[in-house]
């Protein structure tokens, strides 16, 4: 009996500190893509890929985004958009707004058919970035 209450607390310590981190997610950024668009208002070409090693920080305590590029990029959460799920991917989008209060879509995706390779898209208005992101490991 002493061993089962021993082995219940030590499963709610290890589920409780669990929680207490699972609110911020980090990623390390491959490489990353950018779509833009024309004077005509098209949509013109996706950039070569650049390989890149730079963190992303998902913090959802504090709804906000962050990418530690050169130029840091820093995005407000609005709205937690509902989880999308289909056979090709596993999608976690957010609603956000830039600076100058347009809307715009920030989406963690999970591509199962590509051996589940993680993406993550920032779609503005005016342009698309797109990096490959992996899992940081402390």
């Amino acid at each position: 009996m002493k061993k089962l209450k021993i082995f219940v607390l030590f499963l709610f310590l290890v589920t409780g500190v669990q929680k207490m981190n699972s609110q911020v997610y980090k990623y390390v950024a491959t490489g990353f893509s950018v779509l833009e668009k024309d004077e005509k208002d098209n949509w013109g070409k996706w950039s070569d890929y650049q390989t890149t090693n730079i963190m992303i920080s998902l913090d959802l305590d504090k709804r906000r985004i962050v990418v530690y590029s050169k130029e840091i990029q820093y995005y407000n959460i609005d709205t937690f958009e509902k989880q999308i799920e289909n056979d090709d991917d596993l999608i976690f989008p957010f609603s956000c707004k830039d600076i100058d209060g347009e809307p715009f879509t920030i989406s963690f995706i999970t591509r199962k058919k590509q051996d589940y390779r993680k993406q993550l898209y920032i779609n503005q208005k005016d342009v698309i970035l797109v990096y490959n992101i992996v899992n940081f490991k402390n």
